[in-house]
């Protein structure tokens, strides 16, 4: 299968991450070139897989010297979560919930278990009978209480 570029990209920051102990500054221009790609495909990435939700902070100094900074948050599992359920506000899609469950679940943060226990209550069908204009708020409040229930575990 081949990769899409998104995880190439992906993949090659986490890479520096990895290896410069969790900070990676890079330039977006030099980068595309390398990867073989444009550089808004570099920012889709940065605003899609390196969000503060999945643990990063993003910033960015524009100009000819410009760089973007990427860090690896360190905060304890608790504190992830506490992080993550301050983030969610009033108002919860079901295709962000399955992507931060599944960012939460590759992190360490939720085993197996407890993620697809969230990912059925949040789920579409779970929720068929509540009316759609409060489906989102609804799922928001269920997927914050599961997440803190998760946080004394």
């Amino acid at each position: 299968m081949k990769m899409r570029i998104s995880d190439s990209v992906a993949n090659y920051i986490l890479d520096l991450l990895n290896q410069e102990n969790g900070t990676a500054e890079i330039q977006r221009n030099e980068l595309a070139s390398y990867l073989g790609c444009v550089p808004s495909q570099i920012n889709y990435v940065l605003t899609s897989r390196f969000t503060p939700e999945q643990g990063y902070i993003v910033e960015s100094r524009r100009g000819g010297g410009g760089y973007i900074r990427i860090t690896r948050m360190r905060l304890s599992r608790s504190d992830m979560i506490m992080h993550i359920v301050n983030s969610v506000g009033d108002s919860l899609d079901a295709a962000t919930a399955r992507a931060m469950t599944s960012n939460l679940l590759q992190n360490g943060m939720l085993d197996q278990s407890a993620a697809g226990l969230i990912r059925a209550a949040c789920s579409e069908h779970a929720l068929a009978a509540v009316p759609k204009e409060i489906r989102d708020t609804v799922r928001a409040s269920i997927y914050k209480n599961m997440l803190l229930t998760t946080r004394t575990q």
